[in-house]
């Protein structure tokens, strides 16, 4: 697999100081997986007159998965409980591989359950699994 998996957290009402901190947390839990990395993106160079500090980019994280689809599983079930734990406040992580994007919140179970499933199917037969 060797990809990149592009995260990116919201949390209703969030500000940068509260993205970072929950970005930091789910970071620290992704870690504890079978995954090659989990980095913040490189911003770049802030264009002149820009804030030094860009929310989208302090929700950011990349995960390098390395070989097995089953990191990919590992880090959807790491965000699912991440965003059970949200106390009520209207949580979103949307997460890119390859141009394929989902978008995960407070949806029923079923419908989260669907989503995530499918999204798997595509990358593991993307890598010849079944």
């Amino acid at each position: 697999m060797d990809k990149e998996l592009h995260l990116q957290i919201s949390e209703e009402g969030a500000d940068a100081q509260r993205l970072a901190t929950l970005t930091g947390n789910l970071r620290t839990e992704l870690l504890h997986l079978d995954v090659e990395n989990v980095t913040a993106p490189h911003a770049g160079e802030a264009p002149p007159g820009a804030r030094a500090v860009d929310v989208a980019t302090v929700g950011a994280v990349l995960v390098a998965l390395g070989q097995s689809i089953e990191g990919l599983r590992s880090v959807v079930s790491v965000i699912r409980g991440w965003l059970r734990r949200g106390e009520g406040i209207r949580r979103t992580v949307r997460l890119e591989l390859d141009g394929d994007v989902l978008e995960l919140s407070q949806a029923n179970t079923a419908d989260q359950e669907r989503l995530i499933e499918l999204f798997l199917k595509r990358h593991a037969a993307a890598e010849g699994r079944p």
